[in-house]
């Protein structure tokens, strides 16, 4: 089998959260994010990805729609997509009206990344039983697929009947924008793998992604064909030791809700694990930098990474001129490896 592995992808993640002491309002949060999307595009970033989680006081995003809207109206080239969107808290065919309507605005830049969701009070507050996530998810791919397709359709499944339903406005890219599934267990990377998608990675090589390749080679696909996304967050300095305190604050705020959540969850992931595929901060030097991306893209066969563009509480001139490093110093290296 030829194997076409496709080439690396950098863009900025983006969850839109504010420190309680911070200078920013939810608004200037918001404008800033759109700003720096803008200058990401304009800097041959490839892609933009938005977070997802409800009820936090920090304004964690909990809709994705708007900003990739807003963002999608003022740039040209760079790609839109989530990492991720709770697909049990949506109704699939709202949600394939959405997106439709996001890739027709965008020209088809849109993708989507999907997660089945963890956290208990989201749930509850959406009136939306936990233990039905399984099904809930494996049926709304199913539904926007067909939703995407030409022509009407009807659907029977265990959560949805639909009967006679043709969404409109189609998207520009046949068949829809292309799908993502995250997967913290061996059961998430199998599901990605039955349901041919992209794979957004946690936890474990030996539970994620060593299951998801050994199960498309096994059914004749190619592996090395497909993407592997993960969210890792790069700053590039000339003085650790003056910027380290700021964006190690930073990161700890960021990561510390997930803390909570992991604690809330049924569910047993290997979060914090030291043998979990890294997602540590990288901090340092160009040369830095690009040979710790480098030996991790190689060492996992990662081809999408997508660093925190406005991580709470930093300035956005701060992060504007780290995103100018990252395309003109890092991005130039790693890509010629």
């Amino acid at each position: 089998m030829a194997t076409t592995t496709p080439p690396l992808r950098f863009g900025v993640m983006y969850d839109c959260r504010r420190t309680p002491d911070g200078p920013l309002s939810m608004a200037e949060v918001y404008a800033a994010t759109i700003d720096q999307a803008v200058m990401a595009d304009e800097l041959g970033f490839d892609h933009v990805w938005f977070t997802e989680h409800h009820f936090l006081a920090d304004g964690y995003l909990p809709a994705f729609q708007p900003l990739a809207g807003a963002i999608a109206a003022r740039t040209t080239n760079i790609r839109i997509s989530t990492d991720i969107a709770l697909l049990p808290l949506y109704h699939p065919i709202r949600l394939a009206e959405e997106m439709a309507i996001l890739d027709n605005i965008s020209n088809g830049r849109m993708e989507l990344g999907i997660g089945m969701g963890y956290v208990p009070a989201e749930f509850k507050a959406f009136g939306v039983p936990l233990k039905n996530r399984v099904s809930m998810t494996e049926e709304g791919i199913d539904i926007l697929r067909l939703a995407w397709a030409d022509g009407p359709f009807s659907y029977e499944g265990k959560r949805y009947r639909l009967d006679d339903i043709d969404v409109h406005p189609k998207p520009v890219q046949p068949g829809g924008p292309p799908l993502w599934i995250a997967a913290m267990s061996t059961a998430g990377a199998n599901r990605a793998a039955r349901f041919n998608t992209h794979l957004l990675p946690q936890g474990k090589r030996s539970e994620v992604l060593d299951p998801y390749r050994a199960a498309l080679d096994a059914d004749g696909r190619d592996a090395a064909a497909m993407r592997y996304g993960i969210i890792r967050s790069v700053y590039v300095t000339d003085d650790k030791e003056r910027d380290w305190p700021m964006l190690r604050a930073a990161e700890r705020f960021r990561m510390s809700v997930y803390d909570t959540f992991m604690a809330e969850t049924p569910d047993t992931y290997a979060w914090g694990d030291p043998d979990a595929i890294p997602q540590g901060v990288i901090v340092g030097s160009v040369d830095e930098c690009v040979d710790t991306l480098g030996a991790f893209v190689e060492d996992f066969g990662i081809t999408d990474i997508a660093s925190s563009g406005l991580p709470p509480g930093v300035d956005p001139g701060y992060m504007a001129t780290n995103l100018e490093r990252l395309a003109t110093e890092v991005l130039p290296q790693l890509r010629s490896r």
